[in-house]
């Protein structure tokens, strides 16, 4: 391939996509300095990277070939067009038809919770995936810049002619507050940013460069600021030299306390990369205590596509504020004007807030969670913080949330707006203690000393709630412990369970080898399920709080985790009966696994396209079968309608199925794909089927998930 041609396609096609050298880099995990080398033919990018650079930049292939020898394009044509089977074995049927066993009768209902989610403020599921907020760092937490005193992600405007200066919690000049004072209060959370004009001849303030802008979108934007004299506020939407201003609103601000101003502005086109910027004339300090900018079409600070996923998915159940997270959240902040919440410093930054500066800016609280819970139709499952809040924070918690307004706490919700309790019934006591990622206890003696006195305070506020304890993944002493009941009522174990696969795309060997790893999994989780459950006692349930796969932040997704997905959903089916698990969580849906979100657009990944073919599952009574393999197939059935779903895991080769069973096909759907290659997502299509006999035939391609609805007779 042609070192100058590669090189001149990769400068201008990331030009052409807006990304800055810098941006591409991050994207594929390389330095900038590898991508300037790329760029002026200096090196090449390694072969492993060719098929990814090619499809995140949309470079034709032909381009690159043009003029080459037949062997040079016939090899990079394998490695960057060919999807990981020969085209000839896509509908290759010349195996035995299998005939799939079908007991309508069933074996009870199937718990609804088996199709449930984490959400959890780490990393990309709020900040960038779930939050509708488009300024990072609005609330100026952490440290300021040498030389310049500009908070992160910010930059001064005016030059020399501007002194910035941040001041902190102990200057009692900050906005943002922590609603109760205790011992978990870290640096840099509570302080707010000082913008002082020197001269007064020109615009001084501050700006925020990477805003993606739509054409004819309003946003909706707000500021809090505090001043010693009159000044104006112009803020604008512009280029990053400022020779274009895009929208453009002037403020009037008097002195006195801290003043709110909301308002919107319109963009009247795309534009890739533009500046936020307030600034003012007047020679004069103002106080900027938070900033705010959203699409004006958000839902309570969430972003509406995104929720019109996770309700594509059929999420059952919702698992927050984590995981990790729940060990740095205080619910009371919550209260707050969401402008007003201090920022939340991560007790393990690379862990929980990589993306934000090692903040969560606390975006969503309980009644934000709670309206996101009844707008999916998802039952809440709330994470108590037992280290840092007292078993009196955490019974208050539980009194907002279910106690009738004549309680201390009922009476605050429905003077909030809230007049109904919320009814949340699921609550875990910590997130996985005993990790060394977790603050507090490290074994179960300790945990179980630390989280009695909390439920018993959080059960006499609401004695139906359900109680859920967490320790590490399981071994025997925890388990012993933690199944220990809390209360008369039965109490809950909660598992965590991971699986990465090493990832080798490089030959159809490697990736069969991959292929063999991830599919090998559900096996061992039951396995593990199982032998919990002889370790537990009869006063005990398992509830899976975390599974899943892969993490978006370390590669891409495709196809394959989407087959994982698929049959750990079925083994999940049918182990919720058999081995008591009636909650499974995936870890996690929002920006790291079901959901990829850009900035203007986001989609189901392989795994949320699964979910949303699987969730016809819920509510239906679980039906006995011999399968066509373990874990490729399950069949529900709910008011006279079979729901069955398979599996072919196969990687080259179409699967031929027979089900026993009479009745009229409702709908029959197949999620199938070229290749499994990274970046890659299933087509939805019509599957053929035919019936006779009293047999229903299908033909399932090559690593495909199949649906078919059966009006039994």
């Amino acid at each position: 391939m042609n070192t100058q041609k590669l090189a001149s396609c990769i400068a201008e096609y990331r030009k052409k996509s807006g990304m800055t050298q810098r941006e591409f880099a991050d994207h594929l995990g390389v330095t900038a300095k590898a991508v300037s080398k790329w760029e002026t033919g200096v090196n090449v990018p390694d072969v492993s990277l060719l098929a990814m650079i090619i499809r995140t930049l949309g470079i034709p292939v032909e381009i690159l070939l043009e003029d080459e020898p037949d062997s040079e394009q016939e090899f990079f044509s394998s490695l960057l067009l060919n999807p990981t089977y020969p085209k000839e074995n896509l509908m290759n049927t010349n195996q035995a038809f299998e005939t799939i066993q079908i007991n309508l009768d069933g074996s009870g209902p199937l718990s609804p919770y088996v199709f449930g989610h984490n959400l959890e403020h780490t990393r990309a599921s709020i900040h960038t995936g779930l939050s509708a907020q488009m300024l990072r760092n609005r609330k100026f937490a952490g440290k300021p810049a040498k030389n310049d005193g500009c908070p992160a992600f910010w930059f001064p405007v005016g030059g020399k002619d501007v002194f910035l200066d941040l001041y902190m919690a102990h200057q009692e000049k900050s906005y943002t507050k922590h609603a109760v004072g205790n011992k978990m209060r870290r640096w840099s959370e509570i302080q707010c940013l000082g913008v002082q004009n020197l001269f007064g001849e020109k615009l001084c303030g501050i700006g925020q460069s990477g805003i993606v802008l739509t054409k004819n979108t309003t946003y909706e934007l707000r500021t809090v600021t505090r001043c010693d004299r009159e000044a104006e506020i112009c803020v604008r939407l512009q280029d990053a030299a400022g020779n274009e201003i895009y929208a453009e609103e002037k403020l009037s601000l008097v002195p006195g306390d801290w003043q709110v101003c909301e308002f919107t502005l319109t963009s009247g086109q795309d534009v890739a990369d533009a500046c936020v910027t307030f600034a003012f004339k007047e020679k004069t300090r103002v106080l900027f205590g938070a900033l705010s900018m959203m699409h004006a079409d958000h839902f309570h600070g969430m972003r509406t596509d995104v929720i019109a996923h996770l309700k594509e998915m059929g999420v059952s159940v919702l698992r927050w504020p984590g995981g990790n997270f729940a060990g740095e959240y205080r619910w009371q902040d919550g209260l707050l004007p969401v402008d007003m919440r201090a920022p939340l410093q991560a007790y393990m930054e690379m862990e929980t807030q990589t993306y934000s500066n090692g903040y969560d800016f606390h975006e969503i609280g309980t009644d934000e969670f709670i309206a996101l819970c009844k707008e999916i139709g998802a039952e809440p499952y709330i994470t108590i913080n037992a280290v840092w809040n007292t078993s009196e924070e955490n019974a208050a918690w539980v009194e907002y949330c279910n106690g009738s307004e004549e309680t201390e706490y009922g009476k605050i919700r429905a003077e909030r707006g809230h007049k109904e309790p919320y009814n949340v019934k699921f609550w875990a006591l910590g997130n996985e203690m005993g990790f060394g990622h977790m603050e507090g206890p490290k074994t179960p003696e300790q945990y179980v000393a630390l989280v009695r006195p909390h439920a018993k305070a959080m059960l006499a506020v609401s004695p139906d709630i359900q109680l859920f304890v967490s320790g590490p993944y399981p071994n025997a002493n925890w388990v012993e412990h933690a199944a220990i009941p809390l209360s008369d009522q039965a109490s809950f174990v909660s598992l965590h369970h991971y699986e990465e696969v090493y990832r080798d795309y490089t030959t159809p060997e490697a990736i069969e080898e991959t292929c063999r790893q991830l599919l090998g999994k559900p096996k061992g989780v039951q396995e593990m399920i199982r032998e919990m459950r002889g370790l537990m006692g009869d006063n005990a349930h398992i509830a899976y709080d975390e599974w899943n796969c892969w993490y978006a932040w370390h590669r891409a997704s495709n196809v394959l985790d989407g087959i994982f997905a698929a049959k750990m959903l079925h083994m999940f089916m049918y182990e919720s009966q058999t081995s008591d698990v009636p909650i499974c969580c995936y870890f996690q849906p929002v920006g790291e696994g079901a959901i990829e979100v850009d900035p203007t657009e986001s989609r189901l990944t392989a795994i949320g396209q699964v979910f949303a073919l699987l969730k016809d599952h819920m509510g239906g009574n679980l039906c006995q079968m011999v399968s066509m393999g373990e874990f490729n197939s399950a069949a529900t059935i709910k008011d006279e309608i079979l729901t069955v779903t398979l599996i072919n895991t196969d990687l080259y080769d179409a699967k031929p199925a027979v089900i026993n069973i009479e009745g009229k096909v409702c709908s029959a759907e197949i999620l199938e794909s070229e290749s499994v290659l990274p970046y890659t997502y299933f087509t939805k299509r019509d599957l053929a089927t035919t019936s006779e006999n009293g047999l229903l035939k299908a033909v399932l391609p090559p690593h495909s998930v199949a649906k078919i609805c059966v009006a039994v007779v």
